[in-house]
């Protein structure tokens, strides 16, 4: 079919588009005024704009051209019909992109009354890791829908024809899938029992392949988790499910910790105990739980003692120990250096002879 646009045809275009997307802009930005009042009201940071307001504004410019299409002039019914199933295709695409902004906002809202970084968050990193799996759950169930409906959008039985043929020849073929997405299905399935038996959740403390760090991100199909040095360990979701790994923060983040000392026989061992609790009573890494200084093993050169304390969390754990080290350290040196690890040199009794004489060597701690 032969048709030309003339000028005046080509400016009304121009016009009626421009008008569209001066009408989107102008509704999105009242919109967005009145959900941005709302939510300085009621104190909340959603992520309204930060997820809704580019789908939202796509949506609003194609139900304008929608609504437009009709009256331009002198434009064919074939390239009409065209036009209007790619704008109701573009409009099931952006609906599904909004579909999916709106599952980031319920989760933001969600998980804003758990806070992970409170002190007893027991709770809030259960719900964050359980929101954080049902929420991939659910935009992969939307991107399914938002396929199947962006297909039923096109009204070409040709389409279905080819999906039936393809469904009808899949036999094989969908045992070659199976066998590939075997490890897939089974992250999937160990996903799910993360989510509701919960062995690992957000932020716990964890001890994996001799790796100390948190569990930082859980997805559909692995877990990354941070070290403690800034590396980042990414972990199949089935291994926490087939695999031993310890977990500091399985129902509480108190720990205790160990210092040893290794002293001699001629220390006393009560002022050592009485420095320890001077030196974790001056502490606030300290919980005021546990504060004990026992002699554990005995060998022909030293006395070990060990040093048990306690704190809140792992962290302060580590730091608490190594405070109790160096200041213990530091009260053996003022006050009993003999007692120190020393290397000493004596030479055999003068009654043997000099000719029998020679240097032994007597280790200290």
């Amino acid at each position: 079919m032969h048709f030309a646009f003339n000028h005046k045809d080509l400016l009304v275009g121009i016009l009626l588009v421009l008008a569209v997307a001066v009408a989107a802009l102008g509704i999105h930005y009242l919109l967005f005024r009145f959900l941005r009042g709302r939510q300085h009201t009621t104190r909340g940071r959603w992520g309204i704009r930060k997820y809704l307001a580019r789908p939202s504004l796509a949506i609003l410019f194609a139900i304008g051209v929608r609504i437009v299409l009709p009256f331009m002039a002198r434009i064919p019914e074939e390239w009409l019909a065209w036009l209007e199933q790619f704008d109701e295709c573009l409009l099931v695409v952006f609906a599904g992109w909004l579909a999916v902004g709106g599952i980031r906002i319920f989760h933001a809202l969600f998980l804003s009354r758990f806070d992970v970084t409170a002190a007893d968050n027991l709770r809030a990193r259960r719900v964050h890791t359980q929101m954080q799996f049902f929420r991939r759950i659910l935009i992969g169930i939307v991107l399914l829908l938002d396929a199947g409906a962006l297909l039923w959008t096109l009204h070409d039985e040709r389409l279905w024809k080819i999906g039936t043929g393809l469904l009808a020849s899949a036999g094989l073929a969908s045992l070659v899938l199976a066998a590939a997405a075997k490890s897939t299905a089974s992250n999937l399935i160990a996903g799910m029992q993360i989510a509701l038996s919960e062995p690992i959740r957000i932020d716990d403390v964890v001890v994996i392949q001799g790796e100390w760090g948190r569990i930082e991100e859980i997805t559909t199909t692995f877990v990354v988790v941070k070290i403690w040095d800034e590396r980042r360990l990414v972990v199949p979701l089935s291994y926490f499910i087939e695999q031993p790994f310890e977990n500091w923060t399985r129902r509480r983040s108190d720990l205790l910790g160990t210092a040893f000392l290794y002293v001699d026989y001629t220390v006393p061992i009560e002022p050592l105990r009485e420095q320890l609790k001077r030196i974790v009573s001056a502490t606030p890494l300290w919980d005021s739980r546990v504060c004990v200084l026992q002699a554990t093993n005995l060998t022909d050169r030293s006395v070990e003692l060990r040093c048990l304390v306690s704190a809140r969390d792992s962290a302060q754990c580590f730091d608490l120990r190594c405070l109790v080290r160096e200041q213990m350290i530091g009260f053996l040196q003022a006050n009993y250096p003999s007692a120190l690890p020393t290397l000493r040199l004596s030479k055999l009794s003068e009654a043997h002879g000099p000719e029998n004489a020679a240097p032994a060597v007597h280790h200290a701690p």
